[in-house]
């Protein structure tokens, strides 16, 4: 279910209000105190948190549809990542008052959230077997499937070309940036993708799949 589009959320609309983020701006901050739902309306947003070393780890990638921030909110605690517009975008924002209204009298909604819930537990816990276990050619591989995955048009069957700084594609893998840099040279040797400024083509998405079920 996409939560954002749920037809109870017509019921707050009149309290709902639409941000519009530029490239690189961020929405909420790691640590900060939720006051609402946010819901993506257009564009790519990437939720991030900081390593103890100071480096950024992409920990999930939203798109239009998706909600975001609705775990601490439900929790009551504060922001334990970072919401950041990968290009422009424009977010609604729905107050915490009339979001905990809706979850406690409407019991599909309800539903519907703890189904987004365990998804996304589920997510992080297969993606922290992927970190501790795979070599970073297959993280790299299974990244640009992700990405593929979450943005590519259900009817559109060309190639997929995505526009992403080499940084924040790293910090999608968990690795540095230079190291991103060979592997994607590599990849366009083998004609598994191709290259242009920041934009990647994915030629071959059968490779990748290859790729990055070496280990499995």
């Amino acid at each position: 279910m996409g939560c954002c589009t749920h037809p109870e959320l017509e019921h707050v609309s009149a309290a709902k209000s639409c941000y519009t983020y530029k490239k690189g701006q961020q929405i909420f901050q790691e640590g900060g105190k939720p006051t609402g739902l946010f819901c993506i309306h257009t564009g790519k947003v990437k939720v991030c948190k900081l390593g103890s070393d100071g480096k950024e780890q992409i920990v999930r990638l939203a798109r239009p549809g998706d909600v975001i921030g609705y775990r601490s909110l439900m929790a009551d605690t504060n922001f334990s990542a970072s919401a950041v517009a990968l290009e422009d975008a424009v977010v609604c924002f729905v107050p915490k008052s009339q979001f905990l209204e809706l979850i406690s009298q409407n019991v599909e909604f309800s539903s519907g959230l703890m189904k987004l819930l365990s998804k996304a537990l589920g997510d992080a816990e297969e993606r922290m077997v992927q970190m501790a276990y795979k070599p970073v050619r297959e993280r790299l591989a299974e990244a640009l499937l992700l990405l593929r995955k979450t943005y590519q048009p259900a009817q559109e069957q060309e190639n997929f070309t995505i526009s992403l700084s080499r940084e924040d594609l790293a910090s999608i893998v968990g690795t540095a940036k230079e190291t991103t840099i060979r592997l994607l040279s590599e990849f366009k040797d083998e004609k598994i993708i191709s290259t242009k400024g920041s934009s990647i083509t994915i030629l071959d998405p059968e490779k990748l799949y290859t790729i990055c079920h070496l280990y499995d």
